[in-house]
């Protein structure tokens, strides 16, 4: 590691302003950008801490949805949303190890956007809106591809707000050395419909499973998938020594039909 500058700011008008010096990354729980760093990968001059920020940590039910505080980390979501989400509560205690998840953030872990993180999968399969400390975004217009987001330069994520559904589920198949999900899927049947979003499988990021939605809405059942792999809308599939893209494909169907029979 080289010497940095480090400082943790109090409000979130604060942390814009030591951002957008030139020089300054953000820092949530540093489980991406430390090794980051180590690696000579990245090289801020100044690491803004997020975790100092009152306002950004909580998990809070109310009106039909779940809001969690963007510098929230990975168990407190798994222990406070449990009651209110057990969904995406189970997804967040089955990130990383413990070590991750007592110090990983929420809004560190959407706004890096890893193309087989968790959060990626259980936001765009809820239909959560990520807020930032300038505007809204809707998940289906955030995530743009293999790292990249719709958020702009020195733009944080403040917190994200996650509509309950009727019913939800995630499925994870674990990459056993990094516990990032060689695939996982999110399944969330809503009064609007289903949603279903995969992670780990396209070299394009986070995606919706378009066509198993549409055979869900007709009966939500793991009758309605049988012969369906999760190649379709995905884009080019992930191959690597973990496993082919038609590997991949095939596990997607299979841990889609097990999220809507975990449903219920």
């Amino acid at each position: 590691m080289y010497n940095f500058e480090f400082t943790k700011p109090k409000t979130v008008e604060e942390a814009a302003s030591a951002i957008a010096a030139e020089g300054a990354q953000a820092l949530g729980g540093g489980q991406t950008l430390l090794p980051t760093m180590k690696q000579r990968l990245a090289s801020p001059e100044v690491l803004v801490s997020l975790t100092g920020i009152d306002g950004m940590v909580g998990v809070n039910a109310s009106g039909g949805a779940v809001t969690i505080g963007g510098a929230t980390t990975h168990a407190q979501v798994a222990a406070d949303a449990a009651e209110s989400y057990p969904a995406l509560a189970a997804l967040a205690a089955n990130i990383g190890d413990p070590a991750v998840r007592n110090r990983g953030t929420i809004g560190g872990s959407l706004a890096n956007n890893d193309p087989a993180a968790c959060y990626p999968a259980g936001a765009l399969g809820s239909g959560a809106t990520i807020t930032t400390n300038k505007r809204d975004i809707a998940a289906d217009d955030y995530f743009q591809g293999m790292f990249e987001t719709a958020l702009d330069e020195g733009e944080i994520i403040t917190s994200v707000s996650f509509p309950i559904p009727q019913k939800a589920n995630y499925q994870k198949f674990d990459q056993p050395a990094s516990r990032f999900a060689l695939v996982g899927v999110f399944v969330a049947k809503t009064a609007d419909g289903v949603r279903v979003a995969v992670t780990g499988a396209s070299n394009e990021g986070v995606y919706r499973w378009t066509a198993a939605e549409t055979a869900l809405n007709g009966d939500f059942s793991q009758a309605a998938l049988e012969g369906m792999s999760g190649d379709a809308d995905a884009g080019d599939m992930i191959s690597d020594l973990h496993g082919s893209g038609a590997y991949r494909a095939h596990l997607v169907g299979v841990l889609t039909r097990r999220a809507v029979a975990a449903c219920g």
